[in-house]
């Protein structure tokens, strides 16, 4: 069986954090995005998980780089949606010990397509169309 503490540990180790408790909400240390991709990704690996059931804008956030998405003004993101349910060692060491990611995750409905995306794609694509037209206009003529 694995331990509240070795899973703690484990914890602390992946995160190179000292102040991790069973109660300790990861998401709240400023873990998210890749990093919390990366510390899911290693617990997997060594206690063999199954996350086929895990949706991640429940637990995590994109990158901070979303954080300047026009996108975001007109539509809601995923994560933006739902309520967060925590992440902490004491979950971890339950899903552990019985090898399968098992949340009840609230009835809920994303959008077919992230909305908020394409209108940063069709903006920034745009832009970046402008820029080339206006750098090389004199070059062809």
């Amino acid at each position: 069986m694995i331990t509240i503490e070795e899973i703690v540990d484990f914890t602390k180790d992946c995160l190179k954090e000292d102040n991790i408790f069973p109660d300790t909400d990861i998401f709240s240390l400023g873990v998210c995005g890749d990093d919390m991709d990366e510390f899911l990704e290693s617990y997997h690996k060594k206690y063999n998980v199954n996350f086929d059931n895990y949706l991640w804008y429940f637990h995590n956030e994109e990158e901070i780089s979303s954080s300047f998405s026009i996108g975001k003004i007109f539509f809601k993101r995923p994560y933006d949606r739902v309520k967060r349910i925590p992440i902490t060692p004491e979950i971890l060491t339950k899903f552990a010990n019985t090898k399968v990611w098992e949340i009840d995750y609230p009835e809920h409905q994303l959008p077919k397509y992230r909305y908020d995306v394409l209108i940063d794609q069709i903006i920034f694509g745009g832009l970046a169309l402008i820029i080339l037209y206006f750098s090389f206009k004199d070059c062809f003529g």
